[in-house]
């Protein structure tokens, strides 16, 4: 199995179908023009809709949420979707919220997917922090997730999930083989805050890029929203600059509401 498919469907929302098993992430599928309450006086505004509706899609066998609390990870409509879903892996904070078919994962703990006739994939949640040193009070738990199955050539797939660069980002570089970076971008700020990022800005998602050493990078959440602060143009003028050398060629745009193989 060293093909994989993803849409990108909008935001973090992406569809990734696997060894006959189809995984949905952060699934975000509300219409444009809303205004969502992040708490602590912060705020943002969906300001495009999905490629896809959720009836337009096929039946789910797993959510990768990496966390509830934000309606641009999990919005109202994507809330809705969850119960039809085969099983929710997100935060232990998370399934106790959720309850039902959702099951929470600590860092570095793994849930393995079996079913008959179908390869094992395993799922290791990864450590993420949604904001600066101490924000956790604030900004809430947040997990990204390694997705490992026989037969990957290059390495796991990671989702790398609402964070900035910190210990516990790095410490994945350390421990995983990275094939391909499914990464959270956008560089999320708020007038509340001035220039406080939570999340991952260009320059340390390539800082980053250069410890997991990936095949493949998909960028993923950094549009559809007004509180991204970075959209693809800030993002490919620092891939452009020579000090990112050779990693510009690691990055791959998924065109919006279109299946795409990628090799892992």
């Amino acid at each position: 199995m060293t093909e994989v498919r993803i849409t990108h469907i909008g935001g973090p929302t992406t569809l990734i179908e696997v060894a006959g098993r189809r995984l949905l992430t952060d699934p975000t599928f509300d219409p444009p023009g809303r205004r969502y309450a992040f708490g602590w006086g912060t705020s943002s505004r969906k300001t495009s809709g999905p490629a896809l509706e959720a009836g337009a899609l096929p039946p789910i066998d797993v959510v990768l949420l990496t966390h509830d609390h934000h309606a641009d990870n999990l919005d109202t409509a994507g809330r809705a979707l969850l119960p039809g879903a085969g099983i929710v892996l997100t935060t232990p904070s998370g399934a106790r919220r959720l309850g039902g078919n959702a099951r929470g994962l600590a860092p570095w703990t793994t849930w393995r997917l079996d079913s008959p006739g179908r390869p094992a994939i395993e799922v290791t949640a990864t450590p993420a922090r949604h904001g600066p040193p101490l924000s956790h009070p604030l900004v809430g738990e947040v997990s990204g997730f390694a997705l490992r199955w026989e037969g990957q050539r290059h390495g796991v797939l990671w989702i790398s999930g609402d964070t900035v660069l910190f210990g516990g980002v790095r410490e994945v570089a350390e421990r995983l083989d990275v094939g391909t970076a499914l990464l959270h971008l956008g560089g999320v700020g708020f007038p509340l805050t001035g220039p406080v990022r939570y999340t991952l800005t260009a320059p340390r998602a390539v800082e980053l890029c250069r410890a997991l050493r990936p095949h493949t990078v998909l960028p993923v959440h950094y549009e559809g929203w007004s509180h991204f602060r970075e959209g693809r143009r800030v993002i490919e003028a620092e891939l452009a600059k020579p000090s990112s050398g050779e990693l510009r060629e690691r990055f791959r745009w998924l065109p919006p509401g279109t299946a795409t193989d990628v090799t892992v």
